[in-house]
């Protein structure tokens, strides 16, 4: 139970008690609850649209928090809110600076860490924006393991591109980079992210909400409002403070939440929703906060593809549709797909939420309509028949964990299988360049391979939102198929045939390092696979392997190709980073 307060002051030692008052009466606190458990609010900044709601919303928690404490004159000491730093994966993307968006994930983690044990923080309300943020919130959560809710800071609303009225947003951006006109880049870039908030379509951050959502870290109808919505200032705040005065009644921890259980319910919906390839990485590592291992306590690779099998794709969001959050919103929010998917027996109901009701239960109590049929569809009939992601092996990927998101392919595919022509970049810089310089040298059925931008070959594992999006805009010009798979990972709003996530990454000398141009690929969704025919051929590939071992040992153990870094970060990344299957984290083991 949250007991009520003793209300008579006490200093044990006034040496470390004197800046508790003075930050006590700061903050209009009572300073005789200098010595009662430490709740707090934190929430994410950086330099990009994602974060500009964010300090609002904080200010707003920390407002109801403060009241309830006071009025109900719990015994607990309301400490003044922390923020961690986040990166603009939208600005940085084809640029170096894209090598820290997943180390700030990391940073996220560590910096979350330290506030939550240093302060004994025994209650948390976290404010989140951006894709890696809220990750790496909620592995530090986890770890700590005390009564803690988050919110997402909500979606922008798309733009309108005044010469054709179309929707336009962050990818159209992107995908019109190769744009002759100048006026017609101005136009977009002028006109594609109007307001506030984070990525609006099934991209990586709504993937990661609804998936923290469905997991039970927050309260379903809190994810699908846009950022500027004043239910997130107004009614929000107020819910959350009864969510985590519920949790630390009941004795909710987050790892009662986190279960593999649940694990498998947040997977399930992010493959309905078509969502981010990069809910690969941030499963892991969430399960991994939790003390379980996602590919061995919660679901195999196999099981995980069976599931994509099995399950339809419920929203026609962008990228692969037309819609954003703000119309899921609209349409009656997250609820309503959780619904349906409960009622056709893909969901467990029984998994315990942030509410202290199981998902089930919250989903009754919100009673959400039943889906539009246009923006949100029905498991009768979907919006695409198959699910949205599938795991990949073959002797490209020996220990499978290579990702394809089924559900933005826009063709190439002939019975489920790709054949094409191998087109070798060593970096994504490389790739780019060859795309400004020379588009028209693309043609159908190459299948571009860049490499070393893995876990520690880039370091960071950079998202390839630009050039992915530059081939999608030369394949619908041209009528074409120009697939692509790297080391490396992509954005959630990359389409086409686009495989990331490649391991043993080039870097540490794994077999993408050794493919040629003109090599030939396959890709076999039927069968879950992707090879490359020469290496079928063990003298052939022991020859290719030695040569790379041979260039690698010239120059000092590190293949030339490996670009050389000076940041501290960015060096301590390659020398720790887990492999992609594992995370692509930081590693903390010793």
């Amino acid at each position: 139970m949250v007991r009520l307060s003793k209300n008579s002051f006490q200093s044990t030692n006034p040496g470390r008690d004197v800046q508790r008052v003075g930050t006590a009466r700061f903050l209009g606190e009572d300073v005789a609850k200098i010595h009662d458990p430490v709740w707090g609010v934190t929430g994410s900044l950086g330099d990009s649209q994602c974060y500009l709601g964010v300090m609002a919303k904080v200010a707003a928690v920390q407002s109801a928090l403060s009241k309830r404490v006071r009025d109900e004159d719990l015994a607990v000491r309301l400490i003044a809110p922390a923020y961690t730093i986040g990166v603009s994966d939208g600005q940085l993307n084809g640029t170096p600076g894209m090598r820290f968006s997943l180390i700030g994930r990391e940073l996220v983690n560590e910096s979350i860490d330290l506030h939550l044990n240093a302060n004994a923080v025994a209650g948390l309300i976290a404010v989140v924006a951006c894709d890696k943020p809220p990750v790496g919130t909620l592995a530090a959560i986890l770890e700590h393991n005390a009564p803690a809710v988050l919110l997402s800071d909500g979606s922008i609303r798309p733009g309108s591109d005044p010469l054709t009225g179309e929707r336009i947003d962050l990818v159209t951006g992107f995908q019109f980079a190769s744009d002759p006109v100048p006026e017609t880049r101005a136009r977009i870039a002028l006109h594609a992210c109007p307001g506030q908030g984070s990525c609006g379509g099934m991209f990586t951050y709504n993937t990661m909400q609804t998936f923290i959502a469905v997991l039970g870290m927050e309260p379903l109808q809190m994810v699908a409002p846009a950022s500027e919505d004043p239910r997130r200032t107004a009614e929000f705040p107020d819910q959350l403070v009864d969510c985590l005065v519920a949790m630390t009644q009941a004795g909710i921890t987050p790892r009662d939440i986190v279960t593999p259980a649940s694990l498998r319910n947040a997977l399930a919906v992010a493959i309905a929703m078509g969502g981010s390839t990069n809910v690969v990485l941030h499963s892991v590592e969430i399960a991994r906060a939790a003390g379980l291992d996602l590919w061995q306590d919660v679901l195999s690779q196999s099981d995980f593809n069976q599931l994509s099998r099995r399950l339809p794709v419920l929203v026609n969001m962008r990228p692969f549709g037309f819609y954003s959050m703000v119309d899921i919103d609209a349409k009656g929010g997250l609820q309503v797909i959780v619904k349906e998917l409960l009622d056709a027996g893909l969901l467990d109901g029984e998994t315990i939420t942030c509410t202290g009701e199981t998902l089930a239960g919250q989903v009754r109590r919100l009673d959400p309509p039943a889906p539009d049929g246009d923006v949100i569809h029905s498991v009768g009939k979907p919006f695409k028949d198959t699910g949205g992601l599938r795991l990949l092996r073959g002797n490209l990927a020996p220990d499978g964990g290579a990702v394809l998101k089924i559900a933005g392919l826009e063709g190439g595919l002939e019975d489920g299988v790709f054949r094409g022509r191998a087109r070798v970049f060593d970096g994504e810089r490389q790739l780019i360049d060859a795309l400004e310089r020379d588009a028209d040298s693309f043609a159908d059925r190459d299948m571009v391979v860049i490499r070393y931008e893995g876990p520690r070959g880039a370091p960071g594992m950079p998202e390839l939102l630009d050039p992915t999006s530059r081939i999608t805009a030369l394949c619908r010009q041209r009528h074409i198929t120009i697939a692509l798979m790297t080391d490396a990972r992509f954005s959630g709003g990359s389409v086409g045939l686009v495989i990331g996530h490649v391991a043993p990454e080039a870097a540490l000398g794994g077999p993408i390092a050794v493919i040629e141009d003109g090599d030939s690929l396959v890709i076999d969704v039927n069968a879950d696979r992707m090879d490359c025919l020469e290496l079928d051929d063990e003298s052939e590939s022991a020859r290719r392997a030695a040569a790379w071992q041979a260039a690698a040992n010239a120059n000092g153990g590190v293949h030339p190709s490996v670009t050389p870094v000076a940041s501290r970060m960015l060096r301590r990344m390659r020398a720790s980073a887990r492999p992609a299957l594992l995370g692509a984290g930081i590693t903390t083991d010793h």
